[in-house]
């Protein structure tokens, strides 16, 4: 060989070293950020956790009786007035009485209740609105952090696959190294050709292309998870090698458990509830309404132009007023036939999205059941992949077997891998779906 091709030779299989020593599928030196540990980043730092947590404070602190209209108003009021006349004053003795600048000021201050002690049973439907808001900002709130630990737990596992994926391509490219090496060794004794050392040469540096590519999408998804915890980008760490899948989940419970506990059904049945207390308080408009009114007052004012040049009152003020809708151009009838219709669409929206969560818990079991069959197939498929890789890698050495031979067994080795990581990842986020939908994901 020449000196040229040497050198080349020396320069791949150095760049090879230190592509994967300087990316690494591990970073030397990171925290292993645990699985449980990305669960509590996440609940505490989740933009949209936080979001949805204080949407759903606010919701609670609306449900009071004030709000609903139930409890009176009590205000306070103070009053002062000031002004400066001329007044000339003729009197019936026909005499003139004028007063240049004459200050006159008035004081008035008091406290007003009111209370609306009758509305046709709206300030009581209002109240259970109320309560059914907050019950649908808990509901959301739930499925807010339910879809956050998904998000972590799907990514974090496709780390893990990923990782495996590179340590897989890792052991590709040690097999390549080893048929370079083997090839440049057969072809200083003139036992093969110049061009079996130039594919040995191709085969590593498309394996390290692919491995680079991997790494970089690693990379790439560990930015989202730090994305989803909410923390700096760059954040470097560590994640665990297994990925366990709980193989005891049956179709029938998944489906019993959803209809009581999924949160967009959940959802749409607090939605149908607060269409039927919309009618109620559209039907309150035809009671009359009755408020009650009182306070007390203290008026004090200063006339120097008046018969009375000062005046001091105080006392009780109460009263009753009474309203009712005898006609409103038939608006009434309107919007209370435009309660029913929404009552109505709420039954259908109730209806439409059980049977939206079945059809999606059916097709996520059918991909978790076929998860589970790929991974017990291709955990043999491994196992045989890499044996025929190694009797292959020893064939070659001998000069048994073509280069186009060992080639195809190491694409079969990887692929066997990739299969079975890809089916074990598979079955992993669909086994986490289907305990999303039914609000119950563990991460013990």
């Amino acid at each position: 060989m020449s000196l040229r091709k040497l050198l080349c030779l020396a320069i791949v299989c150095f760049a090879t070293i230190t592509t994967i020593k300087a990316q690494p599928g591990k970073v030397p030196g990171a925290p292993v950020l645990t699985l449980k540990d990305a669960m509590e980043i996440a609940l505490q730092n989740n933009y949209n956790i936080q979001l949805s947590r204080n949407t759903s404070k606010i919701a609670g602190n609306n449900v009071t009786l004030g709000n609903a209209g139930i409890l009176p108003t009590i205000s306070g009021t103070y009053t002062i007035a000031n002004s400066i006349l001329n007044t000339t004053q003729t009197r019936s003795d026909n005499t003139v009485n004028r007063i240049i600048g004459a200050n006159n000021t008035g004081h008035n201050y008091g406290a007003t209740l009111n209370w609306t002690i009758f509305d046709g049973f709206n300030m009581f439907a209002t109240y259970d609105a109320l309560k059914q808001r907050d019950k649908l900002g808990q509901v959301r709130l739930r499925d807010t952090v339910q879809q956050t630990v998904a998000a972590v737990l799907n990514t974090y596992y496709d780390l893990i696959n990923q990782q495996k994926q590179i340590e897989a391509l890792q052991g590709v490219i040690a097999i390549s190294r080893t048929q370079l090496r083997y090839a440049n060794d057969r072809f200083q004794v003139g036992r093969v050709a110049r061009l079996d050392v130039y594919n040995a040469e191709v085969a590593l540096n498309t394996d390290t292309s692919t491995l680079i590519s991997q790494l970089q999408t690693f990379k790439a998804s560990k930015i989202e998870l730090n994305r989803v915890l909410s923390r700096d980008p760059a954040t470097e760490f560590n994640v665990s090698d297994t990925i366990i899948v709980d193989e005891k989940l049956i179709l029938a419970d998944v489906i019993n458990q959803a209809q009581t506990q999924n949160p967009a059904i959940l959802s749409a049945a607090i939605n149908q509830r607060i269409s039927e207390i919309n009618l109620k308080q559209v039907r309150s408009t035809r009671y009359p309404q009755l408020t009650v009114n009182t306070g007390y007052i203290w008026n004090n004012s200063r006339n120097p132009a008046g018969f009375a040049r000062v005046q001091n009152s105080n006392g009780l003020n109460y009263g009753l007023a009474a309203t009712i809708n005898i006609f409103d151009g038939f608006n009434q009838w309107r919007r209370e036939r435009n309660a029913k219709l929404q009552i109505d669409n709420s039954k259908l929206n109730v209806a439409r999205t059980r049977v939206e969560i079945e059809a999606q818990i059916n097709t996520l079991y059918s991909s978790y059941l076929s998860g589970l069959d790929l991974i017990k197939l291709g955990q043999s498929n491994v196992d045989l992949a890499r044996k025929s890789l190694d009797i292959s890698l020893a064939k070659y050495r001998l000069g048994t077997i073509t280069p186009l031979e060992i080639r195809e067994a190491q694409r079969n080795y990887l692929n066997a891998q990739s299969i079975f990581l890809n089916a074990e990842y598979q079955a992993k986020v669909a086994e986490t779906t289907l305990k999303q939908i039914i609000g119950s994901i563990n991460i013990q």
